[in-house]
């Protein structure tokens, strides 16, 4: 089931769509190691899936409200106090607009969406090997050449943390938890007893089968997302685990995990002479980073609860058009003595900088896409149980974004940015063409 599965990925529901399926496919397995190269073959992708979706992209309602938004930040942008840095900012944006449309009108079936999973899963091989050897090996490299990127700093950025390719540990993190949240997806859906989990003897027809090292991807994925040591990526990783063990009525996970939580949390933040208890089990590891104990010397205007306050007063000031983006900075730095590239908030940021109407109208957006695929969720009875599980694996890495951008922003991320466009775009289109779908089963006669 799973070779014919993954067999019918290759091939477009639409063979007019088959050439930019396939250079989607290339681009998204090279794009960890070479996202020059890979932003290529994406973008041709979406180059020709406008030329052959054009009409039907236009007329889609979540589309409309994307071109809305764009207008609004170009007013926004006029506006500004700083208004080349403004329209610089854009492009963090604007692009990407146009990827997310044209791939969800490319990316339309669930089959589509497990093939990008395991894209995804297969691709975080060598990135984290390279984080391994980053971090342990003392690997360090900075090789930038047309069809490669490899910019490794020795210990990790910040030093101690692995980060592998990426800008920061937490930006690491964040792509972690992607691919391990759409890995656990798939190993549920081939089902718990192939894999041997619950009686420790693995299916030998697997053995056979490419995929039968997903469980040690995935266990690498965690140890590593464990070394990247940010709060923000342990939290989603351990959401992604409590959404699975919920969704299939895995109460003793729960419970574990929960427990588990819970004991890491008093460690780090109750009172003295409980604390002391549950850390004489508890590594210091875990709760002295969540306490910010393993940082006891960081300057007031580096912690959130700062760079918050000082956002929201900044929307208050202007809160239909904002300051422009990319000036939170500059104004950040004249009060505050400090440079910090953003907020760690995308909502705090974006309403900072380009106004509540266009920031509530982009969650809006957001949570339309969001509310869509719960609707599908909600007609289970007519998906079989594998279409299910990837859909919900979408669902819950959609949420784990939306969490990770409430304490930082991955929009700064080239590799992370684009990867979040992708993964939205695919949400946004399976479900809008299944809920077409249904709808002319319906009604044949529109």
């Amino acid at each position: 089931m799973l070779g014919a599965s993954l067999k019918s990925g290759f091939y477009h529901s639409h063979p007019q769509l088959q050439l930019p399926w396939n250079l989607l496919q290339v681009g998204l397995l090279i794009f960890p190691l070479s996202p020059l190269l890979g932003a290529v073959s994406i973008g041709f992708a979406t180059l020709f899936a406008w030329l052959r979706q054009q009409r039907a992209i236009i007329h889609t309602p979540i589309n409309q409200g994307f071109a809305v938004f764009t207008i609004l930040l170009l007013i926004s942008a006029g506006f500004a106090l700083d208004k080349a840095a403004a329209f610089i900012g854009l492009f963090n944006l604007l692009p990407f607009f146009l990827v997310f449309v044209g791939l969800s009108s490319l990316i339309q079936t669930t089959n589509q969406l497990r093939r990008i999973a395991w894209i995804f899963v297969i691709g975080s091989v060598p990135v984290l090997i390279i984080g391994f050897g980053q971090l342990f090996l003392g690997w360090t490299s900075q090789l930038q050449i047309l069809v490669l990127d490899v910019a490794i700093a020795s210990g990790g950025n910040p030093p101690g943390r692995m980060s592998s390719l990426f800008m920061h540990a937490n930006i690491f993190a964040a792509y972690l938890a992607i691919v391990f949240t759409l890995g656990l997806g798939l190993l549920l859906e081939r089902g718990i007893g192939d894999w041997g989990i619950k009686t420790g003897k693995i299916n030998k027809s697997l053995l056979r089968n490419p995929y039968f090292l997903l469980p040690i991807i995935l266990v690498a994925d965690f140890a590593a997302l464990i070394l990247t040591n940010s709060r923000n990526g342990w939290a989603i990783a351990i959401l992604a685990c409590l959404a699975y063990a919920l969704y299939q009525g895995w109460r003793l996970l729960v419970g574990v995990v929960t427990g588990v939580v819970t004991s890491v949390l008093l460690a780090a933040f109750a009172p003295a002479p409980i604390a002391q208890l549950f850390r004489r089990v508890v590594p210091a590891f875990f709760w002295a980073r969540l306490n910010d104990d393993l940082y006891p010397d960081r300057p007031v205007a580096l912690m959130r609860k700062t760079q918050w306050q000082f956002a929201w007063s900044l929307t208050q000031q202007h809160p239909w058009t904002g300051w422009g983006l990319r000036n939170f900075s500059a104004l950040y730095k004249s009060q505050m003595n400090i440079d910090l590239g953003h907020p760690h908030n995308l909502f705090l940021m974006l309403s900072a900088e380009t106004g509540l109407p266009a920031t509530l109208l982009f969650f809006g957006l957001l949570g339309w896409i969001l509310f869509s695929g719960i609707q599908i969720l909600q007609k289970s009875h007519a998906l079989v149980l594998e279409n299910r599980i990837i859909i919900f694996s979408y669902l819950v890495v959609f949420v784990e974004w939306l969490l990770f951008n409430t304490v930082d922003v991955t929009l700064f991320d080239f590799r992370l940015n684009t990867i979040s466009w992708v993964l939205l775009a695919a949400i946004s289109g399976s479900t809008y063409h299944y809920h077409q779908y249904h709808h002319q089963q319906i009604n044949p006669q529109k």
